[in-house]
């Protein structure tokens, strides 16, 4: 598959998590924004959802982003806020076809509770 600017059709942003203490000594997990840039989303089918053991109400897709310097440090242990939904982060994969070029996100995220609390 040979990606193209025209597919990169939606904005997602990378977050990651930052652990400070409050004033009771309790861990508060404050998610900061990383990078905003294009991708192309690809929804999984019902097939490969069973194949990675998603059962329920959850939605998977594959985010593909151009590989800049952006994108190259984010990790699983990160997440994408997209169309005012969390999607966590379950793999990160270069594109097959273009290894250089494109990293591929495949993310999860709970069907019932799409627009959650993504930017706090």
């Amino acid at each position: 598959m040979t990606v193209t600017a025209q597919d990169l059709d939606r904005r997602i942003t990378f977050q990651r998590a930052t652990t400070t203490r409050n004033e009771f000594n309790e861990d508060i997990v404050t998610w900061t924004d990383q990078a905003t840039v294009w991708a192309m989303r690809e929804d999984a089918s019902s097939g490969e959802k069973e194949a990675a053991g998603q059962v329920g109400a959850f939605l998977m897709a594959r985010f593909t982003v151009r590989r800049i310097s952006q994108t190259e440090g984010v990790r699983q242990i990160d997440r994408i806020f997209h169309d005012g939904a969390v999607w966590s982060i379950t793999e990160r994969m270069e594109l097959r076809e273009e290894p250089r070029r494109f990293l591929v996100f495949k993310a999860v995220r709970d069907a019932d509770h799409g627009a959650n609390d993504g930017q706090g």
